[in-house]
C-alpha cells in the first residue's frame, strides 16, 4: 500500500514539474483534434429530402424539390463553412496531418461534382424567376449562386484559395474569379471605398465585413502579388477603426449608419473577434514593407489594449464586451486568444500579452466539453437598436458559427511561449 502510495506521490511531483504552457499546448493539441475529428466523423455525403425523408447520394436525373437539402450542416455554403474550412487546413499544416485538407477537398468536391450544381443551380434559377429573392433563401447552396454579398462568398472564397494553390480545379478557379469581381467591383462601398451593406440602413459599416472581406483579399494579396488587394485590406480596417472605433470604451462598435449618423448600441464580441482575426490575418501576409504596415500593427495594438481590459474572470470575454452581466462568449474569446497569440509569436505585440491568451485558453476550455463537444456560441446576429437583443441571443452548441474560431485558437495556442517574466529577486542588485 505505502508503495502505492509512493508512486501517485510521484507521480503528480512529476505532472507539477512539467511547465504549465507545455501542459496546456498538449491540451490545446488534444482538444483540437477531438473537434476536428468529430467534424469529420459526424459529414455524411448525402443529400435528404426533409419531408418524405429519403436519402439521395447523387442528384443526378432527381426531380427539382426545394425540400431536397443537403444533409450535413458542414457541406452547407455559408461563411461559417468558410471559417471552419481555413481552419482546419491551417491545424493540419500545424500538425503535419493531411487528413483535415483532404476533408476539406472532399467537401468541396462533393459541393462543385456537376450533376450536383446542375441540380442546385436550375432549382435556384426555377426559384428566383417564380417566387423571388426572398424565396430562394430557403435553398441550399443559394449563396453560391446568389454571389450578392461577402456573406455569399468571402470566407468560403477564402478557403478556396488556399486549397486550390495545393489542388488547382477550374471549378474553384471560376469561383474564386467570381468572388473577386464581386468583391472588386461590386460589393457596395461608400465614396471612400469602405465596404458597407444596404441594411439595415443604406450605407451602414458592419464590423463583420472586416474578416469577410480581408478573408479573401489577403489570400488574393498573397497567392497573386498584387499590392492593390493589401491596399484594400489596410484601408478597410482603417477605415472601420474611423467608423466604428469608440475612444472611450477602446472598442468598435458593431456597426456604424451613414445616414443617420449614429453608432449601434452593442460593442458586440464577436464583432469586435471579427476585425482582431481580420487584422491579425492581414499582418500575416503582408509584405514587410508595405507602406501602411506600421500604420495596421498601430492599429492592431490599439485593438489589443483595448479588448484585454474586457476579459473576465474566467478568461472569458462577455457576449458584449462592456456588459459583465451578459453570458461568457465562446467565439469573441477564441478571435481574441487567436489574435494575440498570433501578435505575440510574430512580434507585432509584447511577450507580456501570452499571458492573456493563456487566460482565454483556460477560459475556452471550460466551453468545451471531453468530447470535443462546443458550447455557448451565440447564434447568428444581425444589427438591432436595442442591447436586449444582444442580451438573449441564442447560445449554440456544435455549430460551425463558433467552430472555425476555436479552432483558430487552440491550433495557434499549440505552439505558443509561456509567460515569463522577470521576477524582483532578479533585479535587486541593479539597484544602487
Amino acid at each position: 500500500m505505502m508503495k502505492k502510495l509512493c508512486l501517485v506521490f510521484i507521480s503528480v511531483l512529476q505532472l507539477c514539474s512539467v511547465p504549465a504552457g507545455a501542459q496546456t499546448n498538449d491540451k490545446a493539441r488534444e482538444m483540437a483534434v477531438k473537434i476536428a475529428d468529430r467534424i469529420l466523423a459526424s459529414t455524411t455525403y448525402e443529400f435528404v429530402d426533409k419531408k418524405s425523408g429519403k436519402t439521395y447520394t447523387s442528384l443526378k436525373n432527381t426531380p427539382l424539390n426545394k425540400a431536397v437539402k443537403v444533409k450535413s450542416k458542414y457541406l452547407d455554403w455559408h461563411y461559417t463553412n468558410g471559417v471552419t474550412n481555413i481552419a482546419l487546413m491551417e491545424l493540419g499544416n500545424k500538425l503535419g496531418n493531411s487528413k483535415y485538407e483532404n476533408y476539406v477537398l472532399k467537401n468541396m468536391d462533393f459541393v462543385f461534382d456537376a450533376d450536383n450544381q446542375s441540380y442546385f443551380r436550375r432549382l435556384y434559377e426555377e426559384t428566383l424567376k417564380n417566387e423571388g429573392w426572398k424565396a430562394v433563401n430557403a435553398l441550399n447552396w443559394h449563396m453560391i449562386y446568389r454571389n450578392k454579398r461577402l456573406d455569399d462568398n468571402g470566407p468560403m472564397g477564402a478557403s478556396l484559395i488556399d486549397l486550390n494553390r495545393k489542388h488547382p480545379d477550374e471549378a474553384f478557379r471560376k469561383y474564386i474569379e467570381s468572388t473577386n469581381h464581386h468583391l472588386m467591383f461590386s460589393e457596395p462601398r461608400l465614396a471612400d471605398g469602405t465596404i458597407a451593406r444596404l441594411w439595415p440602413h443604406v450605407n451602414t459599416v458592419w464590423a463583420d465585413d472586416a474578416f469577410m472581406a480581408l478573408s479573401f483579399l489577403v489570400r488574393m494579396g498573397e497567392v497573386t502579388g498584387d499590392n492593390k488587394y493589401f491596399d484594400d485590406a489596410a484601408n478597410q480596417i482603417l477605415n472601420y477603426t474611423r467608423y466604428l472605433w469608440c475612444p472611450e470604451k477602446g472598442v468598435y462598435y458593431h456597426c456604424y449608419h451613414t445616414d443617420t449618423k449614429i453608432h449601434g448600441v452593442a460593442h458586440w464580441s464577436r464583432a469586435n473577434g471579427w476585425i482582431f482575426m481580420a487584422t491579425a490575418d492581414l499582418l500575416s501576409r503582408m509584405p514587410e514593407n508595405h507602406p501602411m504596415r506600421e500604420d495596421v500593427i498601430e492599429n492592431f495594438r490599439m485593438q489589443t489594449d483595448g479588448v484585454i481590459r474586457y476579459q473576465g474572470a474566467n478568461g472569458l470575454w462577455h457576449q458584449l464586451l462592456d456588459k459583465p452581466d451578459s453570458y461568457e462568449e465562446i467565439t469573441g474569446t477564441s478571435m481574441f486568444v487567436f489574435g494575440i497569440a498570433r501578435g505575440v509569436k510574430e512580434g507585432w505585440l509584447h511577450p507580456d500579452y501570452i499571458y492573456v491568451a493563456w487566460e482565454g485558453l483556460k477560459g475556452m476550455l471550460t466551453k468545451i466539453t471531453p468530447e470535443g463537444d462546443v458550447t455557448a456560441i451565440c447564434a447568428g446576429t444581425g444589427i438591432m437598436p436595442s442591447l436586449s437583443f444582444y442580451y438573449n441571443r441564442p447560445q449554440w452548441k456544435n455549430d460551425p458559427m463558433g467552430e472555425g474560431p476555436v479552432l483558430r485558437a487552440l491550433a495557434e495556442m499549440i505552439d505558443a511561449p509561456a509567460y515569463t517574466e522577470i521576477k524582483a529577486e532578479q533585479q535587486y542588485d541593479k539597484i544602487k
